[in-house]
């Protein structure tokens, strides 16, 4: 174990943490080390004071004419470009609307629209199920659309996108592994060949930096709820680049999207820009909660951030591969921190039993089927300490055996 760490020096890296005081402002139980922020980030206080607001003020006593009050119509727009400066776009280029599956169905017809002609969505295998669900979806619905996977059609995304090919729809951080695609490289890969690309930022945005704008990306979504702490099932968001919105066309045309919504005429008109992805009327309050979410970031600096996110992801790997090696667990994600997000997963055969054992013992990971054991480090509340007490649990519950408890048993199909 030479060269690890103790506890002195990691309570000293706790105490020189530029980020550190952002942990107050979040609501984290007492014995708990939360490392699933990849799934769903923890609640903060300004959320809650914005949900109070919201709530009892303008619902409670402003009623329908908080729409007006209240701001609440403008939300979309407005928390858009708030997300906006977060993923490295400018101003009037992301909305916040609807969910990330809804989203994308939306995006990825818009992009079919965009190269008439082309017969290929490209995905990967791999990708979180909802994108491949809503692609074949999509596909089904226009004659001739075909979806090719990587790791299914070809080894790789790179050698399926072809002059086939309209649009691209790809991770920048994959969910299970951790991954971290090249976002600029491979958005200069689909333009060579004619193709859009759309990048599904859900494991990614508030967890690392994003040059959207700069990378040339066509589009992109995401949602709210994993490191940008916006609540559970916070709306998700839209970006589109400017050079698009004058070709946007996608089939959701409700009447938030209209170019007049309270003329209440009888046809769609599309509005303009980015409204364009608007559909229907938004949940408002959790709009609000988003609303409180977002305006901690106003004093993040976002490569302190990514600083912070590989210090505590290396730890972590240090002391499990240390601590815990002798125990069967297998390293998932890649050992090159600049192609890692925020997240480590390793492979056990019983993962699931050693991730229940955990999350009794109040340190709460995850299991992704089949064997992956998945642990995500929000840098604004996760600290250096938390770290070292994880790994400690977690090799108190190998070296015992405390998974095998039949409290912890397979009973049901893992989802």
């Amino acid at each position: 174990m030479s060269g690890i760490p103790d506890l002195a020096a990691i309570e000293a890296m706790d105490a020189t943490d530029p980020l550190r005081a952002m942990r107050d402002r979040f609501i984290l139980p007492e014995g708990v080390i939360y490392l699933d922020g990849n799934s769903l980030g923890a609640a903060s206080h300004a959320v809650l004071g914005e949900l109070q607001q919201a709530a009892t003020q303008e619902w409670g006593h402003d009623l329908i004419r908080a729409w007006n009050t209240a701001g609440w119509f403008e939300m979309p727009i407005e928390l858009g470009d708030q997300l906006g400066r977060l993923i490295g776009a400018a101003a009037g280029q992301t909305v916040v609307c609807d969910t990330t599956s809804t989203n994308i169905y939306k995006v990825l017809h818009a992009a079919l629209e965009m190269r008439p002609g082309r017969s290929a969505i490209v995905a990967e295998g791999d990708s979180f199920p909802t994108d491949l669900y809503i692609a074949e979806g999509v596909a089904s619905t226009r004659d001739g659309v075909l979806l090719r996977l990587a790791g299914v059609d070809a080894p790789t995304i790179e050698e399926l996108i072809d002059e086939n090919v309209a649009v691209v729809l790809v991770n920048h951080v994959n969910y299970k592994s951790g991954e971290l695609r090249d976002m600029a490289a491979l958005t200069r890969k689909a333009h060579a060949a004619g193709a859009l690309i759309i990048w599904d930022l859900c494991h990614t945005a508030g967890a690392l930096p994003v040059e959207l704008d700069h990378a040339k990306a066509d589009f992109a979504i995401g949602c709210t709820y994993k490191y940008l702490n916006g609540g559970p099932g916070a709306p998700a968001f839209i970006y589109a680049a400017r050079r698009h919105h004058g070709e946007i066309s996608q089939p959701l045309t409700g009447w938030w999207g209209h170019a007049r919504p309270f003329a209440f005429e009888r046809g769609y008109v599309a509005g303009t820009g980015i409204r364009r992805f608007l559909c229907g009327t938004q949940p408002v309050l959790s709009m609000r909660a988003l609303k409180g979410a977002l305006a901690i970031w106003d004093d993040v600096d976002m490569p302190e951030l990514r600083k912070k996110s590989v210090a505590l992801t290396e730890l972590f790997i240090q002391l499990v591969e240390a601590k815990c090696g002798a125990y069967g667990l297998t390293l998932e994600s890649t050992r090159d921190a600049t192609r890692r997000g925020s997240q480590v997963s390793f492979l056990h055969d019983h993962g699931y039993q050693i991730m229940r054992a955990l999350i009794e013992r109040g340190v709460i990971g995850d299991f992704r089927a089949p064997s992956t054991i998945r642990f995500g480090f929000t840098p604004l509340y996760v600290g250096y300490k938390d770290v070292w007490l994880a790994v400690e649990v977690l090799e108190d519950i190998l070296r015992t055996n405390a998974w095998q408890d039949q409290r912890f048993a397979v009973k049901e199909a893992v989802t």
